[in-house]
């Protein structure tokens, strides 16, 4: 019987790894001969895609691409991924080439995929997930970065930043990842959260992440700021904007229980202000959320309690201009 599974591109993205890539691409073939293999290689300096070239020779699993320009992680991936959903594979499998995401454990991500996930992603800190080889500052770093995120935006998914993922092609064909933030690598706790936010499957298993032993780390310090800046907005956007959609309901709500209750025989005025107090408080979230998107990361706590403050007072006048009318309706003023 067929499995999803079986139809999986790997892309491992390169730049200067003609040390580890024999090293990587051997290891996928051994523990999961029945995937393709994608390198994406951005014209790398140290001969890299030759030796690409020379491994897609003598097997028909290995292909390869190669960028012209070097703009990113995220660049190489969006290639990747355009080529696997032109070859009409159903999976992709994002992978390093450093041998940090272990080719061993791949079939853990695909077994859930198989099992209905449609993203899967190796995490490093749900239970039986490890770290090898990390200096500890590097450690703290990492888990403290995507405990905040998990508390900003889902509060469910523990390693948002991992890299080491399966995709189903379905995935891939909603969400638009020319969108998604091109800032360090930002960009995979976009596509999970905008993954989690269309409703898909998404899912954790433990993996063991292992500190690359040759060649130099891409990774830059500043990327921790600038991704904080960034889940900051959108884990206040994200609040916001489930503010808003309570209010949606609510007014819904309020207008059926006004058109079949007592209150359908109150005066229009009374009922002409009751839709603009409930009408009140979701102006007053899209204002905040304006406020928060054209802030920059040191003015979004004044924003969002200044937003706050025009939401309650909003609802606050229009409670007491609905007041008045009620009263006034009835004679008492």
């Amino acid at each position: 019987m067929s499995k999803v599974s079986d139809s999986t591109l790997v892309i491992i993205p390169t730049y200067n790894e003609v040390e580890n890539l024999p090293l990587i691409v051997g290891r996928v073939r051994k523990s999961t001969p029945q995937v393709d293999i994608l390198v994406v290689d951005d014209s790398s300096p140290d001969g890299t895609g030759e030796k690409a070239d020379e491994m897609a020779a003598a097997d028909e699993n290995i292909n390869v691409l190669h960028r012209e320009t070097k703009d990113g992680l995220l660049g190489a991936y969006i290639r990747g991924f355009e080529w696997a959903q032109e070859k009409g594979y159903e999976v992709v499998v994002q992978m390093d080439a450093d041998g940090s995401h272990a080719p061993e454990q791949l079939h853990l991500l695909l077994e859930q995929i198989d099992d209905g996930a449609d993203l899967v992603i190796g995490s490093r800190y749900v239970e039986g997930g490890k770290v090898v080889n990390w200096p500890k500052q590097r450690y703290l770093l990492s888990k403290g970065g995507n405990l905040y995120i998990s508390l900003a935006l889902t509060g469910d998914i523990k390693d948002m930043t991992a890299g080491y993922r399966a995709i189903r092609r379905e995935v891939l064909e909603t969400i638009d990842v020319h969108e998604l933030s091109k800032k360090g690598y930002i960009f995979q706790t976009e596509f999970a959260f905008r993954a989690i936010q269309q409703d898909f499957d998404v899912r954790e298993v433990p993996i063991t992440f292992t500190e690359r032993e040759l060649g130099e780390s891409k990774l830059d310090a500043s990327f921790a700021g600038e991704s904080l800046v960034e889940v900051t907005k959108w884990g206040i956007e994200h609040r916001l904007s489930q503010l808003k959609d309570v209010t949606s309901y609510a007014t819904s709500l309020a207008g059926y229980e006004l058109k079949h209750s007592k209150l359908a025989e109150a005066p229009k005025d009374i009922r002409r202000v009751f839709k603009q107090v409930t009408g009140m408080v979701s102006e007053g979230a899209k204002l905040a959320k304006y406020e928060v998107q054209h802030s920059s990361l040191a003015d979004v706590p004044g924003k969002v309690q200044e937003g706050a403050q025009q939401v309650t007072g909003m609802v606050s006048e229009g409670g007491k201009l609905l007041d008045y009318e009620v009263k006034h309706a009835r004679g008492e003023v």
